[in-house]
């Protein structure tokens, strides 16, 4: 069995992806992508009430900015 598969996302998905990490430390959009499956993957699972509020998003947006990966 191979060990990566393919994943179909729309295309303008994929490039507002591609916009949104051009000069940060990410090598490519898949490499982006993983990163966020990933993370939400570590939790375990989606629960439904576990949903930032528009704050918490911002502050979120704001750190990733001071990190480079916005």
């Amino acid at each position: 069995m191979p060990d990566k598969v393919t994943i179909k996302i729309p295309r303008e998905l994929y490039e507002t992806l591609h916009k949104m990490i051009e000069g940060t430390g990410f090598s490519s959009t898949t490499e982006f992508i993983v990163f966020v499956l990933r993370t939400l993957a570590s939790t375990g699972k989606i629960i439904e009430d576990d949903r930032l509020t528009e704050k918490e998003v911002q502050i979120i947006k704001e750190r990733l900015k001071r990190l480079g990966y916005l």
